[in-house]
């Protein structure tokens, strides 16, 4: 928890989270344990060790192997319910989380089961977390583009209560052009569209999910930095920017916290919103970010309330709702 005081006290969204990726190592071994998983490590202070990495690829491997311990519905419910309860207590008022199929179903664990469990903790969020959500199907770029638009099939078929869709994993020598018909097929279906691009990637592929995709935000997106055509047509259209300081830093896409250029973008109108990605393996949800910026950065509070409102305007909520969460920020800024 922060002991930063202020970041908390402002209602944000969040809009770039991997529920896979809030598996802490405590209950990646509980999960282990109740389903009979064998894992390579002797306990959670050695699993933990393993939460340290060189790129992205070296996440991704220990993301997917610890998806070994997702079994059953009540797995994905767990999973998702400690998430809300932990961003509740981050600040965060709505959640916009993704999950990713793909990485289920080659491992055999139907779609239904995945569902069943997500949905069954993001349906009571609002009752039990004060925390509202949207749930987006993340589709895996290193995996070839037909089988996720069999995915999209079956999630279609299966009336899976998803707003709109993704694309993640690993992106370098991945451009957002290879899903073109994906995206043409959720347009198609109403579903909202999001795609990560700039992380690895450079600006042609932000470029690529505006043009190509047809993308309502960007999930990252800070290597768009490097081309200021780019730049200027961000701030032009104000197209939502979902950057992860802490996530960057851990996978040394950024040096270190006080080289971020999150409140660099800010101040030449980009609309950035601050995020946690996958906070169990990158150190921290959005409070520990926000803590981060403050303390490494400087953030004055001025940025973090421009930071809460560009979450908010850029969520996928109801105008009731995102009106009065706006009103909400405005009233603790006098």
């Amino acid at each position: 928890m922060s002991t930063v005081p202020g970041p908390a006290a402002l209602p944000f969204a969040e809009l770039h989270l991997h529920l896979e990726g809030t598996l802490e190592p405590e209950l990646v071994l509980e999960l282990a344990a109740r389903n009979a998983v064998e894992l390579p490590f002797a306990d959670v202070e050695d699993l933990r060790r393993a939460y340290a990495f060189s790129d992205l690829q070296s996440f991704l491997d220990l993301y997917y192997a610890n998806m070994a311990v997702l079994r059953t519905p009540q797995d994905f419910a767990d999973m998702t319910t400690a998430y809300l309860a932990r961003a509740a207590r981050a600040g965060v008022r709505h959640a916009e989380v993704m999950i990713d199929p793909q990485a289920h179903l080659v491992r055999g664990v139907p779609l239904e089961a995945v569902l069943e469990g997500v949905d069954e903790a993001l349906s009571t969020s609002e009752r039990d977390h004060g925390v509202s959500t949207a749930l987006f199907a993340a589709f895996l770029r290193d995996r070839p583009e037909s089988e996720a638009l069999d995915v999209l099939h079956h999630l279609l078929g299966l009336h899976a209560p998803i707003v709109g869709i993704g694309l993640d994993s690993a992106e370098a020598g991945h451009p957002p052009s290879n899903f073109a018909r994906l995206y043409d097929r959720a347009r198609a279906e109403g579903l909202h569209l999001i795609a990560h691009a700039g992380e690895e990637g450079p600006p042609q592929y932000v470029v690529e999910a505006l043009d190509v995709l047809g993308v309502d935000r960007i999930d990252h997106g800070i290597r768009a930095l490097e081309d200021d055509a780019l730049v200027q047509r961000l701030v032009d259209e104000q197209v939502p920017l979902t950057v992860c300081p802490l996530s960057n830093v851990a996978l040394r896409a950024v040096d270190r916290l006080e080289d971020h250029p999150v409140l660099a973008m800010l101040g030449r109108g980009l609309n950035v919103s601050v995020n946690s990605d996958d906070p169990a393996y990158f150190g921290g949800y959005l409070d520990d970010n926000l803590a981060a910026l403050t303390t490494s950065l400087g953030m004055t509070a001025g940025q973090r309330a421009r930071l809460a409102e560009n979450s908010i305007r850029a969520a996928v909520l109801p105008a009731d709702r995102r009106a009065a969460l706006l009103a909400e920020i405005s009233r603790q800024e006098r």
